[in-house]
């Protein structure tokens, strides 16, 4: 009888071992993970697919573009929120806007959630891209569902995935609601009649080649997401003067002698690293500073809530600077410094911007020139990094590395402020703008960016 109760006692341990291994090995349910766990390659990713997406799309630049990054940096920050509890919603800050409430119980998976974000937005607002470039968008939308699918439950990857399409149809909602700024690619022209707002010299006309009429007259009338009409307007240009003595002579020479034959290697080399304003060539002049970010997360490793916090900040600071920016440029109206010269200094004069896919020289953008886009924006978006990265952050920008149609080798800055500060001087050998342009367009840009950076995040 002794024999046969150890044979029991022993059964009955190994039943008992049995069951704790099994339960060891059993799949277990994943705690509801925070954003920051995951890593920024989601967000980067999709910048890199809408850089690409946005070089081609024509209409985009150089407004469109920063909306639409604000309006996905926005859907992509408040989606998150929950996973984000150091961060506050700023629903209430934008009337009409109505976002779909989530699941406190549902652990959702937030690179799906970015994901569904992005692929639902972009395929809005680039619907009319290239078929090749347009496919991108799905295709990039699927391979990152399946590679989150096989580390993660279908049924979490799902309830993430319908929670973000939701949140990204409730902001495409509320985008319909902005008059001016919704679909403006279609229509950058708008029946704006340059002749009836010319009074004579000073004032912007059409340079050729080029349309034969300025882009987006009602941009300044754009919805915005932090400043206030107060905040659109810069202080006053240089007065208008053909005297050799004037200050708006003086600068005009200036862009002559930075631009013309005697323009340096340098100067060309600056103009050209942050032109950015030729179609199809490159991505434009605002969404420029997303494509610095991305190498910032990527320089830093940065988790997911630092790329999201970031490119929402960047996206909404270059929407609000493009308004003020536009509203100052129609509101003064100020030639070009390609009209002055011709007709103050040298006929034959030519600005240095050429195009290599069309063989066009010596273009200007086609709208006026008080105060620089460039500027404007690259200042906004480099008070929204510093914001996060710091004020002395230094890096190198490899933007461009390999171009061969322009000078695209990379350049290395202590700061953000000081690619911005270059940014709007490559203007003035670039032979587009006057110095005035590019520094009065900064001082606004930084006034943007800090409105954005003193929301409630």
């Amino acid at each position: 009888m002794l024999k046969n109760n150890i044979k029991f006692i022993f059964a009955f341990m190994a039943v008992i071992l049995s069951f704790t291994a099994c339960k060891d090995d059993a799949p277990t349910e994943t705690p509801n993970q925070l954003v920051k766990e995951f890593d920024h390659s989601v967000i980067s990713r999709w910048n890199d697919v809408f850089l690409e997406a946005e070089r081609y799309a024509s209409g985009y630049r150089p407004g469109p573009a920063p909306r639409a990054l604000g309006l996905i940096g926005l859907a992509t920050y408040q989606a998150c929120l929950q996973g984000m509890p150091d961060h506050k919603s700023l629903e209430n800050l934008y009337p009409g806007m109505h976002l779909p409430n989530p699941n406190v119980n549902t652990n959702y998976y937030w690179p799906a959630v970015v994901n569904s974000i992005h692929g639902y937005l972009l395929g809005k607002f680039f619907a009319n891209i290239p078929t090749d470039k347009f496919a991108i968008i799905a295709a990039t939308q699927a391979q990152l569902n399946s590679e989150f699918l096989s580390v993660a439950d279908a049924t979490r990857i799902n309830l993430s995935n319908d929670y973000g399409t939701a949140l990204a149809e409730s902001i495409w909602e509320w985008s319909k609601g902005d008059a001016y700024g919704h679909n403006a690619y279609l229509d950058p022209f708008k029946d704006y009649s340059w002749q009836a707002n010319y009074d004579g010299d000073g004032d912007w006309k059409p340079n050729i080649p080029g349309p034969g009429k300025p882009m987006f007259p009602n941009w300044g009338k754009v919805r915005t997401f932090a400043i206030s009409e107060d905040d659109k307007l810069c202080p006053p240009p240089l007065p208008y003067s053909t005297s050799v003595n004037s200050a708006l002579y003086a600068q005009a020479l200036e862009v002559y002698a930075q631009s013309g034959t005697t323009q340096t290697y340098e100067g060309k080399w600056i103009g050209e690293f942050w032109s950015d304003d030729l179609l199809n060539l490159t991505f434009s002049p605002g969404p420029r500073w997303t494509a610095i970010a991305s190498q910032v997360y990527r320089n830093e490793d940065a988790d997911l809530e630092t790329a999201i916090f970031a490119n929402a900040k960047v996206g909404m600071a270059l929407n609000d600077a493009a308004v003020a920016c536009w509203h100052s440029k129609y509101y003064y109206n100020v030639e070009r410094p390609e009209s002055y010269i011709q007709r103050v200094i040298d006929p034959s004069y030519e600005p240095p911007l050429n195009n290599p896919l069309t063989g066009d020289t010596g273009f200007t953008p086609p709208f006026p020139a008080y105060p620089s886009g460039h500027s404007t924006m690259g200042a906004a978006a480099a008070e929204a990094l510093s914001s996060v990265f710091g004020y002395n952050y230094a890096m190198t920008d490899r933007c461009h590395l390999g171009r061969t149609e322009f000078i695209g080798t990379p350049r290395t800055f202590g700061s953000f402020y000081e690619m911005a500060e270059e940014n709007a001087w490559s203007r003035v050998p670039l032979g587009v703008h006057f110095r005035m342009d590019s520094e009065q367009g900064v001082n606004l840009g930084i006034r943007c960016g800090r409105k954005v950076n003193d929301l409630p995040w």
